[in-house]
């Protein structure tokens, strides 16, 4: 299966290093990049044919997939050409820089025929695999309470590159991404929350157009409540964490790690400790969960099955954060459309 890539900055590496594992299953035929120079830099296959032109990728009948990796402001427009000219998608997370953009963009691969897969990999980690099925086998009994909180560290200097922690290109600061991954997991573990309560706010530690703070709460249709507490303000960084209370016993999810809990005496555990990018070097994390997803997607365009991390379920996590940031804005709580 011949693949693409759209992008080449530095956000790519766990991408090609996911393609490099996977070989045998795939050949990397063309990347595409604004920047030539970058391009020439790049450790490719030999026989990968690098350009400035998206065009040249979409012409070639022989690409099957591309892997879209360029900031989110530009992924609508890249996907409805690439989705035009028939070529399955997987796209780095957020889906774009605003709900009505990302559910449009779900659309359009929807309207062309071509299967939509997400960059939230997090879903794909061996611990997130195991407590997901935990969860879902009902084991744990109702859910009581629940809180995720991602308590990162960037230093002013990773904000001073262009475009970065803006709505016009980011789409928003910590929410869109960095906690997006997180909060991900959460809804795929406790599904959506009714309605949340939330502020968001700019540090001291930041100059930004962007939130790198946020705290909410959020109220479930069973009366389970949740709590967010994300930043980039947590010198020097810390794990991200995921914790469950549930009528039967409870669970936490730390760092690539769960462990849980039952009032009946038994425990669960699967994973083990990783990093995740959470300090000053926001590539300081391995590539397995990104090969999961790349792999599984493969794995779906051969069998005509959905993808594990679909565009559909990807809209969730945007429907989350406009209503957490709709919230700050207006000081109320909003109720949220799933």
């Amino acid at each position: 299966m011949r693949v693409g890539v759209v992008g080449a900055g530095q956000g790519c590496a766990p991408h090609f290093q996911s393609l490099q594992d996977l070989q045998d299953k795939l050949a990397l035929a063309w990347v595409i990049g604004r920047d030539a120079g970058r391009l020439a830099a790049l450790e490719l296959p030999a026989d990968t044919r690098t350009s400035t032109r998206l065009e040249d990728l979409l012409e070639d009948p022989t690409v099957q997939v591309v892997l879209v990796l360029t900031p989110p402001n530009t992924h609508l427009d890249i996907v409805r050409r690439v989705a035009g000219a028939g070529k399955h998608v997987l796209v780095e997370k957020p889906l774009e820089v605003s709900l009505d953009k990302a559910q449009e963009l779900v659309e359009v691969c929807e309207r062309d025929g071509v299967k939509l897969a997400v960059m939230l990999q997090h879903r794909m980690r061996e611990a997130a695999l195991a407590l997901v099925q935990l969860v879902a086998s009902g084991t744990l009994g109702s859910l009581v309470s629940a809180s995720a909180s991602v308590r990162w560290w960037r230093p002013q200097s990773y904000y001073d590159e262009p475009g970065r922690g803006t709505l016009a290109r980011d789409g928003g600061g910590v929410l869109m991404t960095q906690a997006i991954h997180t909060l991900d997991l959460l809804l795929c573990l406790t599904g959506m929350p009714e309605r949340v309560s939330a502020m968001a706010s700019t540090s001291a530690l930041h100059h930004m157009e962007c939130e790198d703070t946020v705290a909410a709460v959020l109220h479930y249709p069973n009366g389970a409540i949740g709590s967010i507490d994300a930043t980039t303000a947590a010198y020097p960084g810390f794990p991200e964490r995921i914790t469950l209370n549930f009528t039967g016993g409870s669970a936490t999810l730390e760092a690539g790690e769960f462990h849980a809990e039952l009032l009946d005496g038994r425990t669960f555990h699967a994973g083990k400790r990783q990093a995740s990018g959470s300090g000053a070097n926001m590539m300081a994390f391995d590539h397995l969960a990104h090969r999961a997803v790349l792999q599984d997607f493969v794995a779906a365009l051969r069998t005509s099955v959905e993808p594990a991390v679909t565009g559909r379920s990807a809209l969730q996590v945007h429907r989350l954060i406009a209503a957490m940031m709709a919230s700050s804005g207006s000081g109320a709580t909003v109720s949220i459309k799933s």
